[in-house]
This record gives structure tokens, C-alpha cells and sequence, in this order.
């Protein structure tokens, strides 16, 4: 039996590293999916060198057409997903009249669209198995929305709602869907350092029992 898969959309410094370090630690092989093809490299090779099998694939998650092609690659190449991780979001600073229509649509695409386009990848294999994970990184600014990051804040609001309705739809398939809402700036040494977040998420996947986990400081 070959090691379990991990699949992380959004790869990346901070949470999605620590994510990766976390589950490979525990014999996980893991892919990582991103834009930038030299950005990936990096991150594989510093997984690679702490003795965590790594590949990198990239993938727009704003297009589902290239999200889809990822993940038929990774059913080709490494077999079926066992957890999948979407890390993916625009981050940008504007008031609610700021933004244009267009690009509230764009941003909203990597914000919410592309968590369910790459969930839509595995789910059919893990009702099939009647086992798998999907975790979505979510945002205190869905509970506490923010006037100057107002694509963020609908975006955050969008993951968590969707979070929580594929969590009932796929309970009875022996799917587990949870979220970890971050209410802070994730920073190394500070309360939202990344390897204690990702803590949460192995918490979430083993013990499979919670749909959130506020990671919020009193």
C-alpha cells in the first residue's frame, strides 16, 4: 500500500508550507499546486530535503479548465488524493466602492470557485471509497469583515458557507469537510505562527468531528 496523498491548491510560504511539513511528517506524499513553475521548485526541494516526497504541478485556480488538467495529471501520475487543502485567495485592499464588478467576479473566482472546482476532483473518487478529506483556509474576516479588504472579506464569507454545506452534504459518504478560520496575520514566533495553525488542520483531519476551528486570539 503506497503512502497517503495530500494535495495542496494555493502552495506557498506560511500556512500551505506548514501544512505540507505537518502531514509529511506523518508519511504523507504530497503535491503542491501553484502558478509560478520556479516558485514550486523551491518548495518541493525544501520539502525534499526534510525527507518529505514532494511534487509540484502548476494550476491557475481561477480557471477550472486548469484546475481540472492538474488533477487529472495527479490521478495519472500519483493515484487518488487522500486530503485535499485549498490554500488559494487574492489578497487586495479596497473599499466595497472601490472595486469594480470585474474584478469582485476574478477575485472571487480564486476565493471561493476554485475551492469547489478542485473539491468537485476528488469527490466522486471519495464516495467511491467512502473515505477522504477536504480542508479549506479560511478567514476571520468572514466574521469579522474588514471595510478595506472588502473582496476578501465576501471571499472568506463565501469559503466558510461553502465549507460548511459540502461538510453536510458529504458527511454521509464518509467525506470529512472542515475549515480553519484565521483571525489574524500569520507571522513565525507569533500566536498564528504557521506550524501551530497547521497543527489545527491534522487536528481537524484525524479527529473529523468539528466543521471549524476558530484560530482566534482572545
Amino acid at each position: 500500500m503506497g503512502k497517503p496523498i495530500l494535495v495542496i491548491v494555493g502552495a506557498g510560504p506560511g500556512v500551505s508550507s506548514a501544512v505540507a511539513k505537518r502531514f509529511g511528517n506523518e508519511g504523507f506524499r504530497v503535491v503542491l499546486l501553484a502558478r509560478r513553475a520556479e516558485a514550486l521548485k523551491g518548495y518541493t526541494n525544501e520539502l525534499n530535503e526534510l525527507g518529505i516526497e514532494a511534487h509540484g504541478l502548476t494550476a491557475d485556480a481561477s480557471d477550472p479548465a486548469s484546475l481540472s488538467a492538474a488533477f487529472e495529471t495527479i490521478y495519472k501520475q500519483h493515484g487518488a488524493p487522500d486530503v485535499l487543502v485549498y490554500n488559494a485567495a487574492v489578497i487586495s485592499r479596497f473599499k466595497p466602492t472601490e472595486l469594480t464588478e470585474t474584478q469582485l467576479l476574478e477575485e472571487f473566482k480564486v476565493n471561493v470557485v476554485g475551492a469547489l472546482t478542485s473539491a468537485k476532483q476528488v469527490i466522486p473518487d471519495m464516495i467511491a471509497r467512502n473515505q477522504g478529506t477536504i480542508l479549506f483556509t479560511g478567514g476571520g474576516l468572514s466574521l469579522y469583515p474588514s471595510v478595506t479588504s472588502a473582496s476578501l472579506s465576501i471571499g472568506k464569507a463565501g469559503i466558510r458557507s461553502l465549507a460548511f454545506t459540502l461538510a453536510d452534504e458529504l458527511k454521509p459518504h464518509g467525506i470529512y469537510v472542515g475549515t480553519v478560520t484565521i483571525g489574524g496575520y500569520v507571522q513565525k514566533g507569533s500566536f498564528f505562527d504557521p506550524d501551530a495553525i497547521a497543527e489545527q488542520y491534522w487536528v481537524l483531519h484525524t479527529n473529523r468531528n468539528e466543521k471549524e476551528y476558530l484560530y482566534l486570539q482572545a
